[in-house]
């Protein structure tokens, strides 16, 4: 089918998903700085339809800016998130307002057709805008995270499920010539091309992600206090930082461990994956294991690549993800049972590669051989150095579309408020 006849459809869904995301909030709180690392949200909201505007109205169509003051207010780069509520920007209703209109335009432009040119070939520029929509909505979803007021989160969570999974299960998987990244994927960001070959040494990975299970271990083994397991830039930030646990943990009087999740207060599920844990607190419990975190050519290869040489778009195929396969798209507010979907494991038979939580690799953010940025350097080029580690996988936050085994995120080794955990790697 088209991929541009979908676009319509694909835009109204993302819009559909940010405003039931921002609905339980009323205008002081959309308006609030929650903390200096997140913006507001309203002006998360206006930002989604300056993007949509530039894009696909702009940039496609060379139609006027409809106010050019907002190039300014809603460029990401021009404000740090810090300065963002004291800025100019619109009230909620202005938002609204503003993103509503923008919409109707697009919509009719759709209608009316695409021009031929390299943004529209394969609806790529459609699926650039849908996609950072869904991107936001999972920033905004961390941001909420870190309210102190309880969130009206659907259902119960996460699906339940008391198992005997563990991070101490691996599997070999031999040397290989593989390929990393896409050449075919017509959505995919320009870091996740070209598509090259890499050489993969033999080496052996967790069946599944750290559980809490595992993580309580470390925590109550001493690890936070154990110089010895961090690098000399973890051990500092673990002081600078007064890091004792995973963000959000609480020791109850009992002895046992509770969890905040949007504002509520729940016991710690053994068997879910880890959460909220930054890469340098990875690192250092992957030290105390007797392990290491994976690279990214290791994670890809694992989550990607058949014994006999086929590469996959899914861990489990090429179909698209169902709720049977992988948790995404807060079909449950929270990450699963590291073992609730056995048919969604790679070709190797590790679990959970996409969905979940967001894993933390050993690997620098670089372009890929051959890199070339498309359609504006501001989105990955920018951020190519050794101060940030890619992060692959997507969490139960991230919406499908948004998610592949080629797609790579990035953040700084201190970030833990987004929906990040890790599995563990070592040589064979």
């Amino acid at each position: 089918m088209d991929l541009t006849a979908l676009a319509a459809t694909h835009l109204e869904h993302a819009r559909a998903r940010t405003l039931d995301v921002l609905a339980p909030f009323d205008d002081e709180e959309l308006r609030r700085q929650v903390s200096p690392l997140m913006s507001p949200l309203c002006w998360a909201l206006a930002h989604v339809g300056h993007y949509e505007e530039l894009w696909l109205l702009r940039e496609l169509h060379g139609a006027a800016p409809t106010d050019e003051r907002y190039d300014d207010l809603y460029d990401a780069f021009r404000h740090p998130r810090r300065e963002r509520a004291g800025l100019p920007i619109l009230e909620p209703d202005g938002a609204r307002a503003y993103v509503a209109d923008v919409r109707a335009r697009v919509l009719d432009t759709i209608e009316r057709g695409a021009p031929d040119a390299e943004l529209a070939r394969d609806a790529f520029v459609y699926g650039m805008v849908v996609q950072h929509e869904h991107q936001h909505q999972e920033t905004m979803l961390a941001t909420i995270g870190l309210m102190d007021r309880p969130y009206p989160v659907p259902g119960n969570g996460a699906r339940r499920r008391v198992s005997d999974a563990s991070t101490s299960r691996e599997v070999r998987l031999p040397g290989a010539r593989v390929v990393m990244g896409t050449d075919d994927e017509p959505w995919a960001y320009d870091n996740e091309r070209p598509a090259h070959l890499v050489d993969v040494a033999p080496f052996r990975i967790d069946v599944t992600p750290v559980t809490n299970a595992a993580y309580r271990a470390f925590v109550e083994a001493g690890g936070y206090d154990d110089r010895r397991l961090w690098s000399p830039a973890g051990w500092s930030w673990r002081h600078e930082a007064g890091l004792e646990h995973p963000d959000g943990w609480q020791r109850e009087g009992d002895g046992s461990w509770s969890v905040r999740r949007f504002g509520h207060r729940i016991d710690l599920v053994a068997d879910e994956p880890v959460e909220h844990v930054c890469w340098y607190e990875a690192e250092a419990f992957a030290t105390w294991a007797g392990k290491r975190l994976p690279t990214e050519a290791e994670w890809e290869y694992a989550a990607s690549w058949t014994p006999d040489g086929v590469k996959r778009r899914y861990p489990w195929g090429n179909d698209d993800p169902t709720v049977e396969l992988a948790s995404l798209g807060r079909e449950h507010w929270a990450p699963s049972a590291v073992d609730t979907h056995p048919t969604g494991a790679s070709p190797h038979g590790v679990l959970a590669m996409v969905g979940d939580v967001w894993e933390w690799t050993s690997s620098t953010f670089h372009g890929y051989p051959g890199f070339r940025s498309f359609p504006y350097r501001e989105y990955s080029e920018v951020f190519f150095g050794d101060e940030y580690r890619v992060l692959r996988g997507g969490s139960w936050a991230t919406h499908p579309s948004a998610c592949r085994t080629t797609f790579r995120n990035w953040d700084f080794p201190i970030r833990r408020q987004i929906f990040c955990g890790f599995r563990c790697a070592r040589d064979d």
